[in-house]
């Protein structure tokens, strides 16, 4: 799909390439239903999956397949249409127009419908409906959310000595937010709170804002664990005493957004009804935020209703968040009456707060819409309020996401050494990133001469472009480029550098990155500064959560398998960038989280005890090696001191062999154990190195995997 820059001729290639995959010998369905999805047509998938569903054993199997490919790949808002075209969830008022895409799904693929098949006996129907079952729990999330936390929680191989160091290194409310945060993102949805547990009276002295960070970090920590979501935030959730703290309700509600983060079906009456009853701006901020999180994609038209009538209120906390979350609601669909309303409300609005969290809504109801969002873009990028033309700049990115369009980089490029104000040249080349993620090897040479600018402003944006697009992948020209901006006289360029460093780095060892080691140790030295700044402490404690990220299983990445954009993955970076407005919204990376895993299935949906042959050496995938605590030296004797008349008495012949001796003595000791700690040193070293040579040796060329 990076190849064709025009909506119109993907399409057409799109309806030619089904038509291919149909007439084969053995129609390729799988192929088939990713191109639907491109096509939004969501009921012509509905009739692939009923005509396989009542087929042999191996179509059957392949039901399954398709399904785990369209929850990973499509949006809420299309799962939704499958679902209740297969039965398998109870219908819905329709959220938007489903007209143009009955007709498109109707003419997209000719198959039997349900209706045509022949009478069934009792017996196919009992099998037919537990098939629809199983289809069921893969599409609304519950099989894989459960098989990914599995495999979160059971590998888990955390650093706790990281947290302790990062912890020491928080001297003041800034560094302690960004452990807070760092430890979020290192046990991102492995359940473990161990850290938090141990460290309460710490945590405790969160205030205000920061209690609302870190009550919101165990959604981060949580995140899929969907059953008992509700229980687990108790203690925090609003009550109707209203005796709480309101930053630790608003908190919360975030949190129960981030756990039901683009699946949440089951939460988002919970979350309305808590927004609706709200009275205070906190808990309206994080009520907002999590309901976006949840309703992500949906096009729930009473959602976004709710959202806007919070937006109304024109207070700055609620109207932010509002803006920002009627965006991930509606995100994709460019809504003509959405646009207008959110582009009208921006124009006339006196809080900039409220301007920026419309900016991101805004970028993202243009999400993958090529040249249909042009019209939009150009009125937004010639507005006079800068922050307008930044919400330009953000809907370039969004709109040609993993497109590499050569007239957006471009105008992008444009921007970001024209526009006279800072904001919006960081924007311009934020978005470069979001453009090339598709060909990460192009960002350096795109980014190359603005990492070197006047501006610092656009050297931050270079920087996190870089991040973004060569995200997890390790690449030498991206960290060539970085290197000497971790040494930027600006603070902020700085933690941009070291940020994007971390998230290239991610899923990183010695044997595919040589200076992995040199960058983990870069990271200590300067959370550990005392005299380094708080803004470069708070991205270097960050780095070393994202390079730990979900427990070391996690990459970032906004592709799936098949080379679908991951939507909620494109949308949380996008929010991440904002953390230099509003610390909280930092957890929203957590959405880019991608655990490498291999899973196989039976047909009942189990995970069968399995072994997987890796033809490489097991050091090339190892886990880095933990740090290792610091020994405690062992305290040496203080030699006595020698007395002056002791010196005398020398002189004088006088000394007798008690007070010459016993300093003698205490000399010859101490070179002799120096002696010694240097031969010791020494026969370690070259120890460890014939080790290391012999491990070279006898390790295996292959590795079994099993479950």
């Amino acid at each position: 799909m990076t190849l064709l820059q025009t909506r119109t001729v993907r399409n057409k290639v799109l309806q030619l390439l089904v038509r291919l995959y149909t007439n084969l010998s053995t129609p390729d369905y799988t192929n088939m239903c990713q191109c639907h999805i491109y096509l939004n047509e969501p009921q012509t998938v509905v009739n692939i999956l009923n005509k396989l569903i009542s087929g042999n054993e191996e179509e059957q199997l392949m039901v399954f397949q398709i399904c785990f490919d369209v929850y990973e790949s499509a949006t809420q808002h299309f799962i939704d249409h499958v679902m209740e075209g297969l039965g398998v969830k109870p219908r819905k008022p329709a959220p938007a127009e489903e007209g143009g895409e009955k007709e498109s799904g109707e003419e997209g693929m000719e198959v039997d419908k349900p209706a045509d098949e022949p009478v069934k006996t009792v017996a196919q129907d009992s099998a037919i409906d537990k098939k629809k079952e199983q289809v069921a729990s893969i599409l609304n999330g519950e099989v894989p959310i459960t098989l990914k936390s599995q495999f979160l929680i059971r590998k888990s191989s955390s650093d706790m000595l990281v947290l302790k160091n990062c912890k020491d290194s928080s001297r003041n409310a800034v560094c302690h937010t960004a452990t807070v945060i760092a430890n979020s993102f290192m046990h991102a949805g492995t359940t473990n709170n161990v850290f938090l547990r141990d460290n309460l009276e710490w945590l405790a002295k969160a205030t205000n804002w920061a209690k609302f960070t870190a009550t919101a970090s165990f959604g981060v920590i949580h995140h899929g664990h969907e059953t008992n979501a509700i229980k687990l935030m108790s203690s925090y959730l609003p009550k109707d005493s209203g005796s709480g703290s309101p930053y630790q309700e608003g908190g919360a509600l975030y949190a129960l957004g981030m756990i039901h983060a683009n699946h949440g079906a089951n939460i988002i009456p919970y979350l309305s009804e808590q927004l609706s009853s709200a009275t205070n701006d906190t808990v309206r901020h994080g009520g907002c935020l999590g309901l976006g999180l949840a309703a992500m994609t949906s096009h729930n038209a009473e959602i976004y209703e709710l959202l806007r009538n919070n937006l109304y209120l024109d207070e700055a906390v609620t109207g932010e968040a509002a803006g920002l979350a009627m965006g991930l609601v509606m995100m994709g669909s460019l809504d003509e009456d959405a646009l207008s309303e959110m582009v009208q409300y921006a124009q006339d609005t006196q809080h900039e707060k409220i301007l920026r969290g419309l900016a991101l809504g805004i970028a993202f109801v243009c999400y993958g819409q090529l040249e249909a969002a042009d019209p939009t873009i150009d009125s937004l990028s010639k507005d006079k309020d800068s922050v307008l033309r930044m919400c330009g700049m953000y809907c370039v990115g969004m709109a040609y996401a993993g497109t590499g369009n050569n007239n957006a980089i471009r105008r992008l490029l444009h921007v970001a050494v024209s526009d006279v104000n800072d904001d919006v040249r960081r924007a311009a080349v934020i978005s470069i990133g979001f453009l090339l993620f598709n060909a990460p090897e192009q960002c350096p040479n795109v980014v190359s001469l603005l990492a070197e600018s006047y501006n610092s402003h656009v050297r931050y944006g270079a920087a996190l472009a870089l991040g973004i697009s060569c995200a997890g992948s390790g690449m030498k020209e991206a960290l060539t480029i970085l290197e000497p901006m971790l040494n930027d006289p600006v603070n902020y360029v700085r933690q941009g550098a070291l940020l994007s460093t971390a998230m290239i780095l991610v899923q990183q060892n010695e044997q595919m990155c040589p200076k992995l080691k040199h960058f983990k140790d870069l990271f200590a030295k300067t959370m550990s500064d005392k005299h380094e700044d708080v803004m470069v402490k708070f991205g270097a404690i960050l780095s070393q959560g994202i390079i730990n990220a979900g427990g070391r299983n996690c990459t970032i990445s906004m592709r799936s398998q098949y080379g679908h954009t991951n939507i909620p993955s494109v949308a949380g970076l996008l929010v991440f960038t904002h953390t230099w407005f509003w610390f909280p919204l930092s957890h929203f990376l957590c959405l880019a989280f991608q655990p490498t895993y291999l899973i196989g299935l039976n047909s009942d949906l189990n995970m069968p005890k399995t072994k997987f042959r890796s033809c490489a050496r097991p050091s090339t995938y190892a886990y880095p090696p933990i740090l290792e605590a610091p020994k405690e030296k062992e305290k040496e004797k203080v030699s006595t001191a020698i007395l002056s008349t002791t010196v005398k008495k020398l002189a004088k012949g006088r000394a007798t062999p008690m007070d010459v001796d016993e300093d003698k003595q205490a000399e010859d000791k101490k070179k002799e154990e120096e002696k010694k700690k240097a031969e010791e040193a020494e026969k370690k070293a070259e120890e460890e190195k014939k080790k290391e040579t012999e491990k070279k040796k006898d390790e295996p060329k292959f590795e079994l995997l099993e479950n």
